[in-house]
């Protein structure tokens, strides 16, 4: 089995890869959604890599029967290649050096398995609660405006952004709608959460925007996904630290399944 350890090595891997990105969506918890292609060009590689890998370890033709019974030294006595008939490993005494290595090796086998079998879950409440309150170096400024009709989608960093750095006050007076996920602090207030992602997991941030109003008793438990439809209410002085997290009014809260892309683009 020895022999075949890394051709297994690399078609678990390979079998991973692809079914996170060539059978399902599960790649979406992990990268951008253009980079998919890349991800399933890495996975067939890597099973093309197995394969090539077992039919370049796969043992010689043994020599013909004579009809003598004899094996290759023409004798009978069956020699291995020190020629003494001992079954001897590599030194020829018995001794199986380097075994420590492929046993090792094998432990390599436990990630690939866990993401063949039970894929990791997107970054969540621990993830954003871990993050600082972080925003993007931006001024004070105008936004372009939002289109008509109400309620209006935003993504939090949207709405974020425009609740804190829009000297037009783009939100007065609208109803928008915000989907993430719930997370509280200490004291009981809870927050419509989402992380933001520029290319995978690693480099993810978070944008957040606290729930306030009637509606905001019917929050669920933290980490579930909800839609929170309500309207801006301003806090603090455009670009100032009092007007980070913003705040929405909620007129509803509907719980929601997690979407495919939990992440959402700069």
């Amino acid at each position: 089995m020895r022999r075949y350890g890394p051709a297994v090595l690399l078609a678990l891997t390979g079998a991973a890869v692809l079914r996170i990105s060539l059978f399902s969506e599960l790649y979406l918890r992990y990268v951008q959604e253009g980079l998919r292609p890349y991800l399933i060009l890495s996975g067939a590689v890597l099973v093309l890599l197995a394969a090539v890998s077992v039919c370049a370890r796969r043992p010689r033709q043994e020599a013909p029967d004579d009809g003598h019974g004899h094996d290759d030294d023409g004798h009978g006595h069956g020699h291995d290649d020190d020629g003494h008939g001992h079954g001897n490993d590599d030194d020829g005494h018995g001794h199986s050096h380097g075994a420590a290595g492929p046993r090792v090796a094998w432990l390599l086998t436990l990630p690939a398995l866990a993401l063949l079998l039970f894929p990791p879950p997107a970054l969540g409440t621990y993830s954003a609660e871990r993050e600082a309150a972080q925003r993007a170096a931006q001024g004070v400024g105008t936004f372009p405006a939002l289109p008509s009709g109400d309620p209006v989608e935003l993504t939090l960093a949207e709405f974020s952004s425009r609740a804190i750095y829009d000297s037009g006050r783009s939100l007065k007076g609208r109803t928008v709608r915000l989907t993430g996920f719930v997370t509280r602090d200490d004291d009981g207030t809870w927050y419509v959460t989402r992380l933001l992602v520029t290319c995978c997991a690693a480099d993810a941030t978070t944008s957040k925007v606290e729930v306030r109003g009637d509606a905001a008793a019917d929050a669920p438990d933290d980490g579930a996904w909800v839609t929170v439809t309500g309207t801006w209410h301003p806090e603090g002085t455009l670009g100032s630290e009092e007007a980070w997290p913003p705040v929405v009014d909620a007129e509803q809260v509907r719980r929601v399944a997690q979407p495919a892309n939990p992440y959402e683009r700069p």
